[in-house]
């Protein structure tokens, strides 16, 4: 689920005050863009939505849920939206952030 070697990594080239706000934004941002495919889901921002949150969740090692979202990004790009699923979208960012902040 957390790729703990990145948040090692993370932590070790940004130091650990920094890393608390790195992590805080992350989250912040990450929720937006959940917050807004759960209430108003769009299908012709799913390649951009799951490029960005690929990304993130990349960067501060949320493996499954850089997966799943590389998964759909791909299938956006080949126009392939309705297969697109968002129920484990939603999942994995829940409990890759639960497992998450109970070991950070």
């Amino acid at each position: 689920m957390i790729n703990w070697n990145r948040v090692n990594e993370l932590k070790d080239e940004i130091g650990e005050e920094d890393f608390g706000e790195i992590a805080e934004i992350f989250l912040e941002e990450v929720e937006e863009v959940i917050e807004r495919l759960k209430a108003s889901p769009d299908p012709k921002l799913y390649e951009q939505d799951m490029h960005f949150l690929k990304g993130s969740a990349l960067n501060l090692g949320f493996r499954d849920l850089s997966d799943i979202c590389g998964q759909n990004e791909q299938a956006a790009a080949q126009g392939q939206v309705s297969s697109i699923q968002l129920g484990p979208v939603f999942d994995a960012y829940s409990q890759s952030k639960s497992e998450f902040l109970a070991k950070c």
